[in-house]
């Protein structure tokens, strides 16, 4: 199937054709038509799949200009609202049409002057609500609204948010719900708020021509000289090592740095004006690793990534799925290198038998071990503070004999605190009886001198 069967703008296949867009993808296939005939849809796809061309292609073929805002894009981050407006802007830069990005921690003023004259807005959900209490935005002639990465949205809790739009936009529209997996919250919207919406899913796939997947058995003690290892020893361009939580970014990107190894780190509580810059970076190769946490597993523009490396699994078995596409994209081929630990094996164990990839084991070689601190950088801080804590515990006595000890009642400190506030506490050693018995006893009330 071709794009000009869809019976799309010419200039909008023209554009497509010079990115090197020529076949539609499963889920454009099934959701062009869907969308472009004003039809609900539920689509369910997976990083790569081509879904932001799903929507943005039948929006673009239907925008009329100067007619003021027809169609509002709802996404969880600003990174993926400035990628969605890049797209739209590629797919229609031979059509007339004005597009306005809509995102917190940037001025408000110049998105006000982009709001006035915008066909399409691209926005997060709490300065689009931000502008939507300051009248600063007409919804009234939206005639489709999309919720982009919905289950992700949910997640960061933005349901009531999502509410909140679904009201502020007339009752009469199109909605077309995008994301990985469905959620009781995603059920209660179809429910709620859209009109017999046809569900369409693309199948996570895996091209094994292209994509090479491997894992290494190694103890934990050892994951990080390993990954260290295949650094210097792997071929490679851009680079993506996944790690399971925040601390673990910060620790392994910090070691990295400490072995000569250039590397940056994004996750989910970095500013998303610096992760924007971080991935920007990336894209140039400044440097050529990233460190990340799931955030960078799905929606975001990363482009040339040759490697995957998965430095310890994630507990959600799909998210493995979502890591690995982020490499062997647009005809390249790639890797997937998982460093499996103990602690991994039964999530590895699922991921194997439900989405039946094809993983080979290799052994490890002969490599060298190298220091690891496994203080978070945060924590490194702290240095002077706990060691000072720690030479003050030694000094009197073991924790063991230490206790919470309340104040007693009528001393000058208690008697000067209001009713809402909490007593103070004191922590005192009680293993000396004197202590313990200047504790007990409570200092006698002063005597009222006359006036």
């Amino acid at each position: 199937m071709s794009f000009e069967s869809f019976n799309i703008k010419s200039q909008i296949v023209r554009a497509l054709n010079n990115e090197g867009i020529t076949a539609p993808t499963d889920i454009q296939e099934q959701t062009i038509p869907l969308i472009a005939s004003g039809k609900d849809v539920i689509g369910i796809s997976h990083t790569g799949s081509g879904k932001t061309a799903a929507f943005a292609i039948p929006l673009l073929d239907k925008i009329v200009r100067g007619q003021g805002i027809q169609s509002l894009i709802v996404v969880p981050t600003r990174e993926l609202a400035s990628q969605i407006s890049n797209e739209f802007n590629k797919f229609g830069k031979y059509i007339d049409f004005s597009i306005a990005t809509i995102y917190g921690g940037v001025a408000i003023g110049p998105q006000i002057r982009q709001l006035s004259r915008a066909d399409i807005v691209v926005a997060t959900p709490g300065r689009l609500l931000d502008h939507v209490q300051r009248k600063t935005i007409d919804l009234s002639n939206v005639e489709t609204l999309v919720l982009d990465e919905a289950d992700i949205m949910v997640d960061m809790g933005f349901f009531e948010d999502i509410k909140k739009i679904l009201k502020a936009v007339p009752h009469k529209r199109q909605i077309a719900l995008f994301g990985a997996t469905i959620s009781d919250e995603i059920n209660q919207l179809k429910t709620k708020y859209m009109n017999n919406p046809a569900f369409e899913k693309s199948e996570a796939h895996v091209d094994d021509t292209l994509l090479k997947q491997y894992y290494y058995r190694v103890d934990q003690k050892e994951k990080f000289s390993l990954l260290v290892h295949l650094l210097r020893e792997e071929t490679s361009d851009r680079v993506i090592v996944f790690c399971p939580t925040r601390a673990n970014v910060e620790t392994v990107s910090k070691n990295l740095r400490s072995n000569g190894i250039k590397a940056n780190m994004i996750h989910g509580k970095i500013k998303q004006s610096n992760r924007l810059k971080v991935i920007d970076n990336f894209n140039k190769g400044r440097p050529k690793i990233l460190i990340a946490s799931g955030v960078a597993s799905r929606g975001l523009d990363i482009k040339g990534v040759s490697h995957v490396y998965n430095y310890g699994l994630s507990h959600n078995p799909e998210e493995y799925i979502h890591r690995i596409g982020r490499t062997a994209r647009a005809g390249e081929s790639g890797k997937a290198i998982t460093l499996l630990s103990p602690g991994d094996n039964k999530v590895f164990k699922t991921i194997v038998k439900k989405y039946n990839v094809n993983i080979e084991n290799l052994e490890c070689d002969d490599f060298s071990r190298v220091q690891f601190d496994s203080r978070s950088s945060g924590s490194s801080n702290n240095k002077f503070r706990d060691n000072k804590s720690r030479n003050k515990n030694k000094e009197s006595g073991p924790r063991s004999s230490w206790k919470k000890v309340q104040k007693p009642p009528g001393s000058s400190k208690d008697q000067k605190m209001n009713g809402n506030r909490k007593r103070r506490v004191k922590y005192r050693n009680i293993s000396d009886d004197k202590v313990a018995s200047k504790i007990k006893a409570a200092k006698p009330k002063r005597p009222v001198r006359n006036q």
